[in-house]
């Protein structure tokens, strides 16, 4: 019987993927990203970045949630080694969205969190300082997850055949620019900061009380107005269709959503939610 047992734990030991390296009882482990680090939504590292996989939102596959910044910290749930990659399975208050298949690191990319390390504070840049780095980005590609205009210098390294995720998504535009300070995905910008009422507006209309930084967004996609005459995007453009980052007059592209879309006050739930969008007021009034 003893022998018996001993065989179903190792085998359990086998075939569970992931296991915790900490003492019952103990907290878990920490580990603070070293530089830019890509989180993918699967452990296969190797597989996603040999060259071979087309990491395109429209042809591809989407592997990458986003690209946590220097000095975000996680907690370990636990490791294993994909493809001769030791791989940790990872949660970060940086990136609190649910994932079915769980967040992953390359090892590589983080080290050892002592208990004296902090979570990452983002501080939010002044105005101009956004709308220039925003400006930075023009005509950098759309790529799912990204954040970082010119790419992952450790991606380069340990992935040379690889994309080096140089470009940014819409979310991932606003974030790069804010330091991390805003939201990373769509499904929060769409109730973040002051709603601004547009509801039964015209386009003109709503084109006046746009004022820079503020967000037109639905559960999907999010714009930003860069300055008092023009919005700006990271659009994913498929079927030849325009793609990257590009700046459209203001009034033109409120009409242009208004084709299709409906102004709101708030996102509306369901098959509504599908054809409105919201304006969102998230910066301080100081300075503008």
């Amino acid at each position: 019987m003893k022998t018996l047992l001993l065989a179903v734990i190792a085998l359990a030991l086998l075939v569970t993927p992931f296991s915790p390296r900490n003492a019952a009882g103990a907290p878990p482990k920490r580990v603070v990203a070293l530089s830019y680090t890509p989180v993918l939504n699967t452990p296969d590292f190797a597989g996603s970045f040999d060259g071979k996989v087309r990491l395109d939102p429209c042809r591809g596959v989407r592997p990458i949630e986003f690209i946590a910044l220097p000095g975000t910290l996680f907690t370990v749930q636990g490791e294993l080694e994909k493809n001769g990659v030791k791989v940790l399975r990872v949660t970060s208050n940086d990136y609190p969205y649910p994932s079915k298949t769980g967040l992953f690191v390359d090892a590589r990319f983080v080290e050892a969190a002592g208990p004296a390390v902090e979570e990452r504070r983002p501080h939010l840049p002044e105005l101009a300082e956004i709308q220039k780095r925003l400006l930075a980005a023009l005509a950098k590609p759309y790529v799912w997850g990204g954040n970082v205009k010119d790419g992952v210098p450790l991606l380069r390294k340990y992935y040379p055949q690889g994309d080096p995720l140089a470009g940014v998504d819409c979310s991932g535009l606003l974030y790069q620019a804010t330091d991390g300070f805003t939201p990373r995905n769509t499904s929060t910008l769409i109730g973040y900061g002051a709603a601004v009422p547009v509801a039964g507006l015209s386009a003109e209309a709503i084109a006046r009380k746009l004022v820079p930084l503020d967000l037109l967004v639905w559960n999907g996609h999010v714009m930003m107005v860069l300055d008092n005459d023009s919005i700006i995007e990271s659009r994913m453009g498929c079927g030849g269709k325009a793609s990257g980052v590009m700046i459209t007059p203001k009034l033109e592209l409120v009409r242009q959503i208004m084709k299709t879309r409906k102004p709101a006050d708030s996102f509306l739930q369901g098959s509504a939610g599908a054809r409105s969008f919201v304006v969102r007021r998230w910066f301080p009034a100081t300075g503008r």
